[in-house]
């Protein structure tokens, strides 16, 4: 608990930027705000003629924390200002101009730190936001199949809300807080130190009561977010999957999935709620309780004469104050415990390690000049089931080298494996011999371009998601690369040209318009080394017709793996391998395979009868 406390401290690097001016402005505020309540004792003892007696001082007395002090700069101040005639309504007019100021300087601080901890807060959650999302964006891709989506966004969003608190309160705690109960206790003890000592005997009654509740608000708090992380989950899924839903009249199950995950979460924060209400009221009861017992015991010190009744007031108004810094530090207590709860999800994110790591001694992958090459590979991605065993071959430079097979061979896996997206379990892959692990990761993604049948394309205008990754790219380049993709003229139909925007996941565009775009993103990009994971496979007759043109001119003179479903795109490919079950069954030309009448030609057949 206490290593999350500090780590989530650590966002507020450096603290002492933070903390020193806050320290000077809690200390002026509380000392400000204490000379306020003070100003009670003179307005009442001169209005009622008992506790101040005017005498014409021309010096200012030693300071000191006691009546007899603040007596004497009221009677400086009032002989500079007025000179030795004394009147009531002078002198009140004098203790109100200072009550004023007073006030204003206590306020004056207290906003100034305030927005110091303001300025922290942000900060903090810039940082701290910032840290979460590349965190999240340099895993490998591996990570993404065992997460929630929304659990992720839930704890990037939510739970990075919920830690503010930890982290600001932490200053209040530290320094404002204490520093007001400080000054009221020793305006107290300057006034009764008898009634203070009786007064002061019911604060740990306080403190235990709800401390015990604070205590118990950490687990709940816990189980809050991760309920929050499943709740978003489930809206993100569908909102994402809103035409399945609505095509398989869904709606009843999903809204009761949603349903029942939002009342499990409401039950916890109305848990948490009652406990967290209940500290504030009570604190309150027991502060008023004790002010009774007090107006009790300090009545009887006046009546003796212990202390004078203006003397009592000012205690009752300082002691009356005193329950609120007393109420907020506890409050601020229960707010730092569910922090830390949110801090421990926050951290699930921030510590995860990606399977795929640049080695200490990689080196960029400066030209791409002979063949990549795959030796004995074999993959799994849960340990269960073998996707891929022993799989061997070579793609050479300029050549075209095309997968095909039945579904769930692992054809798209094997192209998965040449960016890194995951490494296998067993064997290497090497570019121009040397294992791809050598190379740093973004220098390999750099010489690739990938077009795959989920065309992604994000919610942008249509120039800047072709320039994706380039942003460099001139105006003429993109508009280049939109013709060799067969795109410049559908573009130049929309609204606003290459400024429209595509919408969500590109849903204003058709399934060949996005694709289209997907391929000029990769001409632009001008890749030595092409990756096609069946970028035709979804598409109408007369899309499929201009993206292959598009894919062919792209093809051209590069290093080239093709993935294809529709068998027809690939007859010309240098050489076709088939995947079947994890293994390499064939390979070849199209006219060897067709010869040889196996698994290819069976495939080529069936099709052909489709």
């Amino acid at each position: 608990m206490m290593s999350t406390y500090t780590r989530l401290l650590g966002f507020a690097k450096p603290l002492s930027r933070y903390a020193v001016p806050y320290f000077f402005y809690s200390v002026l505020h509380a000392l400000f705000n204490t000379f306020t309540y003070t100003m009670i004792i003179p307005i009442i003892g001169t209005l009622f003629s008992e506790g101040y007696v005017f005498q014409p001082t021309y010096e200012l007395p030693a300071v000191a924390l006691n009546t007899e002090c603040l007596n004497g700069i009221i009677s400086y101040l009032y002989t500079q200002l007025f000179g030795e005639e004394f009147l009531t309504t002078r002198l009140l007019a004098l203790l109100s101009a200072v009550l004023i100021l007073c006030n204003v300087l206590s306020n004056a601080f207290r906003y100034l730190g305030s927005m110091t901890v303001e300025t922290m807060r942000t900060r903090t959650l810039q940082r701290m936001r910032n840290d979460m999302f590349e965190r999240t964006m340099s895993m490998n891709v591996g990570y993404f199949s065992d997460q929630r989506k929304g659990d992720i966004m839930s704890k990037i969003t939510s739970d990075v809300m919920v830690v503010q608190f930890c982290i600001t309160n932490t200053l209040q705690v530290m320094f404002r807080e204490p520093f007001l109960i400080l000054g009221y206790v020793v305006m107290m003890v300057n006034i009764s130190w008898q009634l203070t000592v009786f007064s002061i005997l019911y604060l740990p009654v306080v403190a235990l009561i709800i401390g015990s509740i604070v205590k118990r608000l950490r687990h709940p708090a816990q189980q809050g977010q991760e309920r929050m992380g499943e709740m978003v989950s489930v809206m993100e899924e569908s909102l994402s999957g809103v035409k399945a839903i609505k095509s398989y009249n869904a709606f009843g199950y999903i809204s009761s999935k949603f349903r029942k995950i939002n009342e499990v979460m409401s039950d916890i924060l109305l848990s948490m709620a009652r406990k967290q209400q209940a500290a504030s009221p009570m604190s309150e009861f027991l502060g008023i309780t004790a002010i009774s017992v007090v107006l009790v015991f300090g009545g009887s010190l006046v009546t003796k004469g212990v202390m004078t009744a203006a003397g009592f007031v000012a205690y009752i108004a300082a002691f009356s104050q005193l329950t609120r810094p007393l109420r907020s530090f506890i409050d601020q207590f229960a707010n730092i415990n569910q922090g830390i709860a949110a801090g421990e999800r926050i951290f699930s994110i921030i510590d995860a390690e990606s399977a795929v790591q640049d080695k200490a001694d990689a080196v960029a992958l400066e030209e791409f000049k002979d063949k990549i090459e795959f030796k004995n590979i074999s993959f799994s991605y849960d340990s269960s089931r073998e996707v891929l065993h022993d799989v061997s071959f070579t793609v050479r430079k300029g050549e075209t080298v095309a997968l095909v097979g039945p579904s769930g061979g692992g054809k798209s896996t094997l192209s998965e494996l040449i960016p890194r997206f995951y490494d296998p379990a067993v064997g290497e892959i090497s570019i121009d011999g040397k294992p791809l692990a050598d190379y740093t990761q973004e220098s390999l993604r750099e010489k690739m371009g990938i077009v795959s049948q989920d065309t992604i394309l994000f919610n942008d205008s249509i120039r800047a998601n072709i320039a994706m990754g380039r942003e460099d790219a001139t105006e003429e380049q993109i508009i280049a690369a939109a013709k060799i993709a067969n795109a410049h003229d559908f573009i130049m139909q929309t609204e606003a040209g290459y400024d429209t925007n595509v919408g969500d996941r590109g849903m204003k565009l058709s399934g060949g318009q996005r694709q289209r775009l997907s391929i000029a993103r990769a001409v632009l990009r001008n890749p030595e080394i092409l990756i096609l994971d069946e970028a035709t496979s979804a598409l109408d007759t007369e899309s499929e017709k201009l993206v292959q043109e598009a894919l062919t001119s792209l093809l051209e003179g590069r290093t080239s793996v093709v993935i294809a479903h529709r068998l027809s795109t690939i007859h010309n490919a240098d050489r076709i391998i088939v995947i079947d079950s994890g293994r390499i069954a064939e390979q070849g030309t199209h006219a060897e395979l067709m010869a040889k009448n196996g698994i290819y030609a069976k495939l080529i057949e069936m099709q052909s009868l489709a």
